[in-house]
């Protein structure tokens, strides 16, 4: 761990609870996530932060995974009309996403229209920890995601979201 996250990691432990709460809400969207997290403090290191994060996540229940979804853009969704919706992890989010601004229009518009029949299938927006990934990659996983039955699909998103919250964690004492 370099000296800058440990100088972040202590003053994450060091804040009033409503302002490190503000902080891990742009980390992940469920309330019952960010109060167990808090009531975690002080984090000894980035790996303790990082195992509670993980193990608060897992044990949460499904209302509280839907939560944390329903905080996501939609990938492939309009960038400009969910600004106001997600500003707080908006340029999070448009980085995380950044192979879809680069995607052509037929790829885009297949994106668009999986992601309503996934919305329509399981009920929530389709979860996938884009970092990395080309518009085409994340097409081919949603694809294939909807193959799924809803429980295991659920399971995957949540799989999904504690991906994201990790890379959200690292920025946040990065």
């Amino acid at each position: 761990m370099t000296v800058d996250a440990n100088s972040k990691l202590e003053t994450l432990n060091a804040k009033s609870a409503s302002e490190a709460a503000e902080d891990l809400e742009r980390c992940c969207g469920s309330r019952v996530w960010v109060e167990k997290m808090l009531s975690r403090r002080p984090f000894q290191s980035v790996d303790e932060l990082f195992s509670a994060a993980d193990d608060i996540w897992f044990k949460l229940a499904p209302e509280d995974w839907l939560e944390a979804f329903a905080h996501h853009p939609r990938i492939g969704g309009d960038v400009e009309a969910l600004r106001a919706k997600f500003a707080s992890t908006a340029s999070w989010a448009e980085n995380e996403q950044k192979g879809v601004s680069q995607a052509t229009e037929d790829v885009l518009h297949a994106l668009s229209k999986l992601n309503d029949e996934y919305f329509e299938k399981y009920g929530y927006i389709f979860i996938v920890c884009a970092t990395g990934k080309s518009a085409r990659q994340m097409l081919d996983i949603l694809k294939s995601r909807l193959l799924n039955d809803k429980d295991n699909e659920l399971k995957v998103a949540a799989g999904e979201q504690a991906k994201i919250t990790k890379i959200r964690l690292e920025k946040l004492i990065s």
